[in-house]
């Protein structure tokens, strides 16, 4: 009963600030102007000269996975994926982590500003890719796609609310917290992080984001690089891809 009331007061909040605009004009002329000069470019360059210092650039990448460096680009777009020498289905982030360790150099925790932005820059070699992950290529890939979605649709915490709860077709549009609520599968969600956000004025990772949300809505907050957040990074990312959706990393998010 309790989160059948929640969920309506939800509903009404959303419905009754539907005519609000998400943005002042203020801040529409800002985000226009970041468009053309995205801050997160700053961070994505960061990430790309620390890659190549510490951890020997698109060369050493493709030798851990296993791969011909020109075929980096369509197997970025692969990820969250399963990959046997690590025994897990993991994103890239996981990937770079795995990759310091074989090199016998200190891990950059997965929720580091610095890690962030080396994720970015390695993501950004796919862009104008499109995402092409196979959900069934092998039982680790079909569990993680389905715990991922489980995450996405089971409603938990205070306030009995899933990420669902937001982003289905009878909130999509509404207005939340000055935002209006996108439909991920068009917005493309799963290609376009790491992002920079203005409310933070910082570049975010998609699991970061997600765990925003989860604190937004009074939910235990799930680790970022759990099988539950890589999961929920594939499910979302298949959202993406059956939209046919480019990568386009950094994005830009208010």
């Amino acid at each position: 009963m309790k989160r059948v009331v929640l969920s309506m007061a939800l509903a009404f909040a959303m419905a009754t600030a539907g005519e609000q605009f998400a943005m002042s004009d203020t801040d529409r002329a800002m985000y226009e102007e970041m468009l053309e000069n995205n801050p997160a470019d700053i961070f994505v360059a960061e990430g790309g000269e620390i890659f190549e210092e510490e951890l020997g650039g698109e060369e050493a990448l493709a030798k851990f996975l296993g791969i011909e460096e020109n075929a980096l680009p369509k197997y970025i777009a692969t990820f969250p994926r399963y990959i046997e020498k690590l025994g897990n289905v993991v994103g890239v982030d996981q990937v770079l982590q795995a990759m310091m360790a074989e090199q016998g150099k200190e891990q950059i925790k997965l929720k580091d500003p610095k890690m962030f932005s080396i994720l970015a820059y390695v993501k950004s070699l796919a862009n104008d890719e499109q995402f092409n992950i196979d959900i069934n290529a092998n039982e680790h890939m079909k569990a993680s796609y389905e715990l991922g979605k489980q995450t996405f649709m089971t409603p938990r915490g205070g306030r009995g609310l899933s990420c669902n709860s937001c982003h289905n077709k009878d909130t999509i549009g509404l207005i939340l917290r000055t935002q209006p609520l996108p439909d991920l599968a068009e917005a493309g969600a799963g290609a376009t992080w790491p992002a920079y956000r203005m409310t933070k004025s910082s570049l975010r990772t998609l699991q970061r984001r997600f765990q925003g949300c989860m604190n937004n809505a009074l939910m235990a907050v799930i680790p970022i690089g759990s099988k539950e957040m890589v999961g929920l990074e594939l499910y979302v990312s298949k959202l993406a891809q059956d939209k046919q959706k480019a990568i386009a990393v950094p994005g830009l998010k208010r």
